[in-house]
């Protein structure tokens, strides 16, 4: 778990250099800065949906997974709504917001979880810390991650920081399980997971971008159909359903 380790402690500095910046910066200016962030994670979102679902083959473009991505988004929508998952962690953060008088204390440890937990990155280079011990991959995700962690502080506060444990959580998880999970995370599965994450990012750069909200975390369970969908045909496909 070392490149974890190293992930969470890049967010941590990073989160904090930017509280410091946040001080001197304006009002003016603090808009300013999350509207080029919104840009920003638009464009990580948008190359991480043609990274996984385009490819070129035989000098023409292709790509894969539009219906179950869309499967995936519908279905997580449903179940993020019955459940109110953003709802309850909006409460959550509220609920610390008013304790240690913080502000923006809820948007910013969603936005930055989302952020730093979903994508490829953090799939394969927790799997290749826990198999092998070589956590190359965590290490140039961390130095990205340093980066965000400073211009999401600086516009949206403390609550960046907090973001740190969900990552511990989720990489170390995957990490301490990377030998089970190793055979099912790859290849077509895990492009459409990465594709399913990175809508979600694109979603968070609109928000950014402009005043009405998308309830992100409501999508959360769309990571887990692509999984499900795989399953199941591996299911059909060792009984004898085509």
């Amino acid at each position: 778990m070392r490149g974890t380790w190293i992930n969470a402690a890049a967010v941590l500095l990073g989160g904090t250099i930017g509280l410091l910046f946040k001080k001197c910066i304006r009002q003016e200016m603090n808009e300013a800065v999350n509207k080029a962030l919104g840009l920003a994670v638009l464009v990580i979102g948008l190359n991480g949906i043609v990274a996984n679902m385009f490819s070129v083959q035989q000098e023409q473009i292709g790509s894969s997974g539009e219906l179950l991505l869309i499967f995936s988004l519908v279905v997580g929508a449903i179940v993020g709504t019955l459940l109110r998952i953003e709802d309850r962690l909006n409460t959550l953060g509220d609920r610390l917001e008013k304790k240690y008088h913080l502000t923006n204390f809820s948007a910013a440890a969603v936005n930055a979880t989302l952020l730093f937990c979903v994508g490829a990155m953090a799939i394969v280079g927790s799997l290749n810390d826990g198999l092998t011990g070589d956590s190359q991959v965590l290490i140039v995700k961390s130095a990205l991650d340093f980066t965000a962690s400073i211009v999401l502080a600086a516009g949206m506060g403390v609550g960046v920081l907090f973001s740190a444990i969900p990552l511990v959580i989720y990489q170390g998880g995957i990490s301490l399980a990377a030998g089970t999970l190793t055979g099912l995370l790859q290849g077509e599965l895990l492009r459409q997971v990465s594709s399913v994450g990175y809508v979600m990012i694109l979603c968070i750069g609109i928000n950014f971008l402009f005043p009405k909200k998308i309830k992100v975390a409501d999508f959360l369970p769309g990571l887990l159909v692509p999984v499900i969908w795989y399953g199941l045909r591996t299911v059909f496909a060792l009984v004898g359903i085509q």
